[in-house]
Order: C-alpha cells, then sequence, then structure tokens
C-alpha cells in the first residue's frame, strides 16, 4: 500500500513536471511578444552580424527568463504540494504576475531607456505618477483590463497544458525545441565575446535592451587568458565615439539681431592669484560654485571653443589649428575669438590679437590690465582654461561672472566649458538646428551633464560626479567637495547623459 502511494506520488510530480515544461514552453512565446517592445524602442541593427545576434539575443535570452522563472517558482511548488489544481492556478497567477511586471518594464524602457531596479526606482515611480495623474480612469481601466485578460490566458494555457500533455510529449518537437532556445543563448554569448573583441558597436548596442541581460565580454573571457591588449582596446572605443560633423554644417546656425544691452565677453585666464581674486570681487563678479574642464589644456580648448569631447591626440591638433566652422557662419562682427598682445596660445595658431565685437571670447593672462574694456560689456565671464596635478581628468576650475543668468542657476547645478559656447551663441540670437553636447545655461535641459576626457566617462546629476573609466572601474564622488560616496553605478544617469550624443544625430 505503501509502494501504491509512492508511485502514485512519483506520477503525481512527474506529470507536474512535464505539465510545467510546457506551460514554460507556452509562456516564452507569450514572453516574446512581450520583448518585442524592447526591439521597437530601439534602432535596428545595419550589420549583418547584428542583424544575426538579434533574434539569437532575443529567443535566448527571454527563453532563458522563463525557465529561471520555472525553476524558481513553479518547480520546487510542485515539489512540496504536489496537487494538480493548486499548483496550475498558482502558476497562472504567477505567470500573470511576473508578465504584468515584464510589460510595465517594457513600457518604462519604451519612454526611458532604461529598465526598472533600485537604481531606477524614482523615475519608474515619477513616470507612473504621470500616467496616474493625467488620466486615472483610463490608467486603471487598462491595467485590469490586461491583468484580467492575462490571468485568463494563463489559466487557459494551463488548462489545456494539462489535458494535453501526453499528446505535446508524442509530438517528438522536444528535442527541437530544446535545440532552438539552447543553441541561441549560446551562440548569442559566443557572438557577443567576438563583437565585444572586435569592437562591433551594432552587436554591443544591444548589450542591456532586455531585462536583465549580462552577456560574456571580452573583458570576462578573452582578456583572462591574454587575448586582448585592454589599453589598446580602450583608446579605440575612446576614438571610435566621434560626433556627427552638424557642428561645423555652413547652413547650421540661423542668427538674428539681439539687442545691444546683452553684449557678452568670456575671458580665458590663467589661474587667479590673490589681488586679481580681490579684483574681481571688486568688479561685482562672483564665482560659480561648480565649473568643470579638462585637465588637458588642448581638451578644453575642444570644449570651449568648438564644443566637442576630446578626439585622437592627433586629430584634436589637426582641428584646434584651424578656426572652428561655426565662426564662419556667423555675421561679420557678431562674435569674435581673440587675444591680447601679451597672451599666446600654441595650440591655436590662427588666434589673432583681439578685434572688438558684441560678443566676443579673449584669451588674456592679465584681464587686469584692460579692464576699462571689458567693463564695456554688461555681462562679463572669466575662466581658468584648466587646472593641473588633479585626481581627476575633468577638474573644478575658476569660474567668475555678473552674468545674472549663470548667478541665477539652481544651487549645485555644474557647469562646463562645454556649456559655455551655446549659451553665449544663444546670447547673440543665435539658433542651431541640433543639439550641442553642453547646455545653453539659459535654458538647461534636464539630462545630467556628459564629458569624455583621457579615458574617462565623466557624468554630473544634482551634486553626484560619476566616473566610469575604460578598464570598466568606476567611482563616485560629491562634484562640490570631490568626496567619495558609498553609490553603486547609477546606469539610469549614465543612459540619461548619453542621449546627449544621440541627440545630435538626429
Amino acid at each position: 500500500m505503501v509502494q501504491e502511494n509512492n508511485l502514485s506520488l512519483v506520477k503525481k510530480v512527474n506529470r507536474l513536471l512535464n505539465w510545467g515544461h510546457w506551460f514554460s514552453f507556452f509562456n516564452i512565446l507569450l514572453a516574446l511578444m512581450v520583448t518585442s517592445v524592447y526591439w521597437l524602442s530601439e534602432p535596428l541593427p545595419v550589420s549583418l552580424l547584428g542583424w544575426l545576434y538579434l533574434p539569437l539575443n532575443w529567443i535566448g535570452h527571454t527563453a532563458f527568463l522563463c525557465f529561471i522563472f520555472f525553476i524558481l517558482t513553479i518547480f520546487p511548488i510542485s515539489l512540496i504540494f504536489p496537487y494538480q489544481r493548486h499548483v496550475r492556478g498558482m502558476a497562472a497567477i504567477l505567470a500573470s504576475s511576473a508578465l504584468v511586471v515584464l510589460i510595465f518594464d517594457a513600457y518604462v524602457y519604451a519612454n526611458l531607456g532604461y529598465h526598472i531596479g533600485s537604481a531606477s526606482f524614482e523615475q519608474a515611480i515619477d513616470l507612473l505618477r504621470q500616467q496616474i495623474v493625467t488620466n486615472l480612469r483610463n490608467f486603471v481601466l487598462i491595467v485590469l483590463t490586461v491583468g484580467a485578460l492575462l490571468l485568463a490566458i494563463e489559466l487557459t494555457l494551463s488548462n489545456y497544458c494539462w489535458k494535453k500533455v501526453e499528446r505535446l510529449k508524442q509530438a517528438g518537437i522536444t528535442g527541437l525545441l530544446l535545440s532552438i532556445f539552447i543553441g541561441s543563448f549560446m551562440l548569442s554569448h559566443l557572438v557577443h565575446i567576438y563583437a565585444d573583441a572586435n569592437l562591433k558597436y551594432d552587436v554591443t548596442k544591444q548589450d542591456n535592451v532586455l531585462p536583465l541581460s549580462y552577456p560574456a565580454t571580452a573583458k570576462t573571457f578573452l582578456a583572462r587568458y591574454q587575448f586582448v591588449d585592454l589599453n589598446s582596446r580602450a583608446q579605440l572605443q575612446l576614438d571610435k565615439l566621434s560626433l556627427p560633423a552638424a557642428l561645423d554644417n555652413t547652413n547650421a546656425l540661423q542668427c538674428h539681431s539681439p539687442q545691444q544691452s546683452a553684449a557678452t565677453v568670456i575671458i580665458v585666464s590663467e589661474p587667479l592669484e590673490q589681488p586679481q581674486t580681490i579684483l574681481m570681487q571688486a568688479l561685482g563678479l562672483k564665482q560659480l560654485e561648480q565649473h568643470f574642464a579638462p585637465e588637458n589644456a588642448n581638451e578644453a580648448l575642444l570644449n570651449l571653443l568648438y564644443g566637442k569631447f576630446r578626439t585622437s591626440s592627433s586629430d584634436m591638433l589637426t582641428l584646434l589649428a584651424q578656426p572652428p566652422g561655426w565662426l564662419a557662419q556667423l555675421p561679420e562682427g557678431l562674435v569674435s575669438i581673440g587675444r591680447t598682445e601679451n597672451t599666446a596660445v600654441s595650440s591655436l595658431p590662427w588666434l589673432t590679437v583681439n578685434t572688438a565685437a558684441s560678443f566676443a571670447i579673449v584669451f588674456d593672462n592679465n584681464p587686469e590690465q584692460h579692464l576699462t574694456q571689458y567693463r564695456q560689456y554688461p555681462n562679463i565671464v572669466l575662466l581658468t582654461l584648466n587646472a593641473s596635478h588633479s585626481q581627476f581628468s575633468l577638474t573644478p576650475v575658476e569660474a567668475w561672472t555678473n552674468w545674472q543668468v549663470l548667478r541665477q542657476l539652481q544651487p549645485h547645478l555644474v557647469t562646463q566649458h562645454l556649456d559655455m559656447l551655446p549659451t553665449l551663441l544663444a546670447q547673440a540670437g543665435c539658433e542651431f538646428h541640433a543639439s550641442w553636447l553642453g547646455d545653453n545655461l539659459q535654458k538647461p535641459r534636464n539630462l545630467p551633464k556628459l564629458n569624455i576626457s583621457g579615458e574617462e566617462m565623466i557624468s554630473f546629476k544634482k551634486d553626484k560626479m560619476l566616473v566610469l573609466r575604460a578598464d570598466g572601474s568606476y567611482g563616485v564622488w560629491s562634484a562640490g567637495t570631490l568626496v567619495p560616496l558609498n553609490e553603486k553605478l547609477d546606469l539610469p544617469m549614465l543612459t540619461d547623459a548619453l542621449k546627449r550624443i544621440e541627440s545630435l544625430a538626429n
């Protein structure tokens, strides 16, 4: 009798497990429908390798997530409570709940560009709050309808799989399905390893499209056996981050005549000494709390005059040897870039002694000697080009101004050399057909700030400064005090910051 009971229990558990496998298979098909939203939210691949990787990653990773969900939930329930009605009902409820979460994550990703998680919880809640405030009735109706529909589908699938489990087993497609799912999962990682080692961006840009996606990389696999030179690889990655040439488009700028009272001068000087600092204060100039510039002088010039990130050293010198493309597009006498007689900038051979203009950028290492000239401008900004001997490749520098637009910025808002050019041109009445990497500080964007200096990517959000290095390490500091903060890598912050680069291509 005991043996018969044990045999009956084994048969129940075996039937439940077989049912669970087929129930998971049909849920993989449902999940594939939901996860298609992630791919519709992203640009499609442009290369053959990218198109090969997309379905492999999509099918393999979605199947993997569903299988893990089965192992962690339905499988232990089947062993602990081998009663088919209870298991089937609980499985339907759990699967419906998981799909609701997946749909919400897809909605967040389509709107924000990243998945829900501890780091992005606040942003996801804000997005949800906006929908509730905008139209509460429709929101509740949609949620209840989707939830009820999913539960009905799951109960139907659960019942169908239970009744047809023997027929499904005899169909002879189990081996084929396993080969497709396991093969897709393994091949997607092998393709990713190759693409990551050879900087195939069309593949690696798909890394975080799907939730809980952690593909194998060259750093964790090939570099372990010294097959990849990470130093040269990091430099290649930075060099390949080339920006669109829209900033030099001869038809990019359109300028209108501004009011004369809006005239502005940006003075670029060496670090001020104490007497000069006292003089700036006497003139009514106040220091910006957190103004950052690259430690490298050439990178600082690239930020300030060209509105661009660094490129390779040779390309940077070539670029600096010519006046910025936007300058030739302006009406004559509107904006000038020059220097004083006693100041020379070796990286800018085209720089000449300054000529008068309504809006000017002047390199002057002794600004106190030309106060009469500068007092003619209602708005004055005095910047230090760069700072040396810093622990960061992007470092705080002195910035003094009487310009109300800058002095009325929100507390702890970081400014950069990258912000100066779009702000000055906007003040001069010029409109640009695309976005800048920096902000027009008269109308700053809500996106976190971004810069690339040396072999580091630096992002700012309020007082937080996040530094991501080429070797994959990172650090988080207070931008105001430069004190390390014990925080995790904020991927949503980096994702939002990188939208500045995406906006240039649109």
